[in-house]
């Protein structure tokens, strides 16, 4: 009997891991991601999570029309997790300071990569979601990842709501994020930040409004 009920233990467990493995995406190896570009340099992770070079970056963006990024909002910076945070615009030239960016308001920080699966049948959602007229600001962070590789996404599959770069980590560090993507936050006006686990992916519209509903009324 109890090794029946270990048997069946070990699959649920085996059942669980594999199920949400097929729902997220993890941090890709280095020597993994696919380098098209003309640098003979070997890929590391310091070439994935590249910044951007604006004097080549002009024609990708023109192609891709990201809204601009938000410009501060005047309200106080409250002394959330990202108050101290700068990190560059993927749409435009330029760098913007989340925590005067984001003050005073909510919003939903969708971080993304090109080379995740999930998160390109999860920005279509975030975009209709987005479009709704009650619907939170939405706000997309590229980690791991390079600018041209995130631009062309963004060309292909148009949200119609901005991205900002995270070449050095510093939103990922200051939000304690786990190294799977997509990951959802949702940011209170005050300042703190609240990551959405149900569910992992957003499938429709709805389920975005949902988690930021109850990310909004919780404690």
């Amino acid at each position: 009997m109890s090794r029946t009920v270990s048997s069946e233990l070990r699959w649920t467990v085996l059942v669980v891991v594999l199920t949400v493995a097929g729902v997220v995406a993890l941090w890709p190896r280095p020597d993994a991601y696919p380098d098209t570009s003309a640098d003979p340099r070997p890929v590391t992770a310091e070439r994935v999570a590249e910044r951007p070079d604006d004097a080549t970056l002009g024609p990708a963006r023109a192609a891709a029309a990201l809204p601009p990024c938000p410009d501060p909002s005047g309200v106080s910076v409250p002394p959330g997790p990202l108050a101290d945070v700068v990190v560059p615009c993927l749409g435009e030239i330029g760098a913007i300071p989340l925590g005067a960016v984001l003050a005073g308001r909510p919003v939903l920080l969708n971080l993304w990569a090109s080379w995740c699966v999930p998160c390109r049948e999860e920005i279509p959602v975030l975009d209709a979601y987005a479009a709704q007229p009650d619907a939170i600001d939405v706000l997309g962070v590229v980690v791991r990842d390079r600018p041209a590789y995130a631009l062309a996404m963004a060309d292909e599959l148009d949200p119609g709501y901005p991205s900002v770069l995270d070449p050095d980590n510093a939103v990922q560090a200051a939000l304690g994020t786990p190294p799977v993507l997509p990951t959802n936050w949702v940011l209170r006006p005050e300042g703190s930040a609240v990551r959405v686990t149900d569910p992992l992916v957003f499938r429709d519209p709805d389920q975005v409004a949902g988690a930021v509903e109850a990310a909004l009324a919780g404690p």
